[in-house]
């Protein structure tokens, strides 16, 4: 049994990097498809920011269990039980959801996907397996079309088998010059460095870390580049035990910093994007890891402060992985009514945003935590 004090303050800003992943969906559907003018332009680095808390976490909760009788299938078991449950819930939301959207303006296929082929793709994605074009039910080429969050997931399932095979076993120098060789996939892909010929099919995302969603080459070259140094680096921070001592207002310093980065407008102009590139290197090499240490610095809350950071923390995960159902939602409203006025659009996102909301902390409740007290008794 783990009794060590959870990173309250961690958690609550994974809470505040998925809101801010919402607002970042919401608005990205209501742009023009130019992300270098969209608002909140950076909200996607908030998943490079998700798998450094993760790598960090990680390193805090089980690098000192290995020697303490925990099996590589212990492990696997926990993380399944922690993450697998609701992977399974968006999922179905995201198939229920599907055909309330209307296929003939955003998604062709939508409208001539049949409910047995449906529930195929359905029950594949429940595994977490990645689907190929054969089976593209919406059209955006994800590797989960029912909840397209879920690439993340996968990518972070990876890091999990990665560091429990193998990486456990680093020392400090190890995985330094692991983190150190990670670093420099990450700066290859920001200033979009081609070495391997296959980023040149990013030509409407070059300079930046957009992508990792499908099984094409140059998607699974973001994936790998986007995930390792992120994960790799917060498990060095755990081990290390770097935190930077915040007496006052830390969450509050910690939630800006990532506020700012995530919001930031594209660095640049649409002609000479290599400023983005810089600046991107630098949110994912300096600034996230500097926030994860600030917060696992920064003293126990005590108050109100505490139950905010609480129920951020608590609904962080669901909301995450629930929330882009509703996304499809707002997208296929947002074509039936294009000269919809600014009040409208406004009043509809603010009534998706609460709904996810909503919806995230009645999964956690009525049906996540619940399951993981059933599967934890069983899998003892």
């Amino acid at each position: 049994m783990n009794n060590k004090p959870r990173y309250e303050i961690l958690d609550a800003l994974r809470g505040v990097a998925a809101l801010m992943v919402v607002a970042f969906h919401m608005l990205e559907i209501l742009g023009n498809g130019d992300h270098t003018r969209q608002l909140l332009n950076h909200g996607y680095l908030a998943v490079d920011f998700f798998f450094a808390l993760s790598g960090f976490v990680i390193g805090y909760a089980y690098d000192d269990r290995w020697g303490k009788g925990m099996t590589i299938w212990t492990f696997f078991k926990r993380r399944l039980i922690r993450l697998h449950p609701l992977v399974i819930l968006g999922t179905l939301l995201g198939a229920i959801l599907f055909y309330f959207q209307d296929g003939k303006n955003e998604w062709t296929r939508i409208a001539d996907v049949s409910p047995l082929r449906l529930i195929v793709v359905m029950l594949i994605c429940f595994t977490m397996l990645p689907c190929g074009k054969s089976l593209d039910v919406r059209g955006w080429n994800e590797t989960n079309p029912l909840n397209g969050p879920v690439w993340s997931l996968q990518w972070e399932y990876l890091a999990n088998i990665f560091y429990a095979t193998i990486v456990r076993r680093f020392n400090v120098f190890a995985l330094s010059l692991l983190v150190l060789a990670s670093s420099a996939l990450t700066v290859s892909l920001c200033l979009n460095f081609d070495f391997t010929g296959l980023l040149a099919a990013r030509d409407y995302a070059k300079y930046s870390v957009i992508g990792g969603w499908s099984l094409e080459g140059d998607q699974l070259l973001v994936g790998v580049s986007r995930l390792l140094y992120p994960f790799f680096s917060g498990l060095l921070l755990s081990r290390l035990g770097w935190k930077i001592p915040v007496k006052r207002c830390g969450f509050a310093l910690c939630s800006a910093l990532l506020i700012v980065t995530l919001a930031m407008p594209f660095v640049g102009t649409k002609e000479c994007q290599m400023p983005n590139g810089f600046y991107e290197a630098a949110a994912i090499l300096f600034v996230f890891p500097l926030i994860v240490s600030l917060g696992a610095g920064t003293r126990e809350l005590v108050g109100k402060k505490r139950k905010v950071c609480l129920f951020l923390g608590e609904i962080s995960y669901p909301i995450y992985i629930t929330h882009f159902p509703l996304i499809c939602l707002l997208a296929s409203w947002h074509g039936k009514h294009p000269q919809a006025t600014t009040a409208q659009v406004f009043t509809v996102c603010a009534g998706l945003f609460l709904l996810a909301i909503f919806n995230a902390w009645a999964a956690l409740k009525l049906y996540d935590l619940p399951i993981r007290k059933l599967l934890g008794k069983r899998a003892k």
